[in-house]
């Protein structure tokens, strides 16, 4: 009886005794109670291994007050956070009978706090000793792009570069003092623009009141009117089309004008040869053409 007490072993009731397998226990002891929805049903009887891979049987025992199938689920969890574990039993209420003495159950382990935080922070710290390794790679790729002859000129860009902004803040002061200095006269050319630009303003409103577009509207039919005549002309349409066009018909106007100018030279010059007046019937001589006579071409 004795041994029994010791090892929080009921000695005077029914209770079932029932036995979950686990790979590791995490520190649970014997006489750790056993709980079913946060309340004390039994207790951890004795904890040993059962076979050479290291697996562990619980052994347990539960009142039978308060019945469950035997499909529930026993759940290792911790039950604090400095440590400690205990056994609580998730009950399953189905078909498949109750639990009876001397069932196993199945078993889970709910992660505690050491372990979420290792779960979690695992990763992380792999992920930053992989960034600093890849910090170091470039540090050395850097040391290795940065030898004796890129730093001095890296060092003569950078003094060239405190030079030119030294210069720039000289001519951003020259810059101000002629704004100062000329403050009057660009307030000035700025009115002189404002009113140019009002100037433009109402030249545009005087052009536009001035039936400037029924003028332009006017202009622009009659240059199409004008294509039009330019374009039947180019296709030899009516009278002046056909002496742009016929050649042949301009030299035969040109020699025909030719021909009239030197008959009317000729008549200017000879009248008794085409006009022959005798007012006594005294017969007329026959006329003589000179040697010189420019109308002896047209007989010719």
């Amino acid at each position: 009886m004795g041994f029994s007490y010791l090892k929080s072993t009921p000695l005077f009731d029914n209770s079932k005794t029932l036995y979950a397998v686990y790979p590791n226990v995490g520190g649970l002891q014997s006489g750790t109670v056993v709980s079913i929805n946060g309340y004390g049903v039994g207790k951890v009887n004795d904890i040993r291994f059962i076979d050479t891979q290291g697996n562990l049987v619980v052994t347990f025992t539960v009142s039978s007050e308060f019945q469950f199938s035997k499909n529930s689920t026993v759940e290792l969890y911790d039950t604090g956070i400095i440590g400690g574990k205990g056994l609580q039993i998730m009950p399953v209420f189905d078909s498949s009978g109750n639990v009876q003495s001397g069932d196993t159950l199945r078993t889970e382990t709910r992660p505690g706090l050491t372990e979420l935080a290792q779960q979690k922070l695992t990763p992380l710290f792999k992920k930053f000793e992989s960034a600093v390794s890849d910090a170091d790679s470039v540090m050395i790729s850097v040391n290795d792009v940065l030898d004796e002859n890129t730093r001095n000129d890296l060092r003569k860009a950078i003094n060239g570069l405190s030079n030119l902004m030294v210069s720039l803040n000289g001519s951003a002061g020259t810059l101000d003092k002629l704004l100062k200095d000329n403050e009057g006269k660009l307030a000035s050319s700025l009115a002189n623009f404002d009113v140019l630009t009002s100037n433009f303003a109402q030249l545009s409103d005087s052009l536009n009141n001035a039936g400037l577009g029924s003028t332009l509207a006017s202009l622009q039919s009659t240059v199409a009117s004008l294509n039009n005549v330019m374009s039947k002309l180019e296709q030899g349409d009516g009278t002046l089309g056909k002496l742009m066009n016929d050649k042949e018909l301009y030299s035969n106007l040109t020699s025909a004008s030719r021909e009239l100018d030197l008959l009317l030279q000729d008549f200017r010059l000879n009248p008794k040869r085409y006009v022959n007046v005798s007012v006594f019937g005294k017969k007329q001589k026959e006329y003589a053409v000179p040697e010189d006579d420019p109308a002896a071409t047209i007989e010719n």
